[in-house]
């Protein structure tokens, strides 16, 4: 089952190929997404990996929570689900 992580405190500059290449030696990546701002495309410091197994989340939140990366404390960890909200109320 895939696992979806949080990660916090990247740096401005970051591109998801350089969070995807920090992930990979640690497990298998699905997907990279860093949040950019809208109007600049300026990283805002944040991002989530989905990795394919649980197993591999794991270990990527072992290795690298608080490992320094361009500059950074890295703080990773599971990122937390939402619900949708329903808009079909009676």
């Amino acid at each position: 089952m895939k696992s979806n992580i949080y990660v916090g405190n990247l740096s401005y500059d970051i591109e998801n190929s350089d969070l995807e290449k920090l992930f990979a030696d640690v497990g298998n990546v699905v997907a990279v997404n860093v949040i950019r701002d809208q109007e600049s495309g300026r990283a805002r410091g944040f991002g989530f990996v989905e990795m394919e197994t649980a197993s591999d989340a794991e270990k990527a939140i072992s290795n690298l929570n608080d490992k320094n990366f361009m500059g950074r404390s890295l703080i990773v960890n599971m990122a937390k689900t939402t619900k949708k909200k329903s808009h079909d109320r009676y």
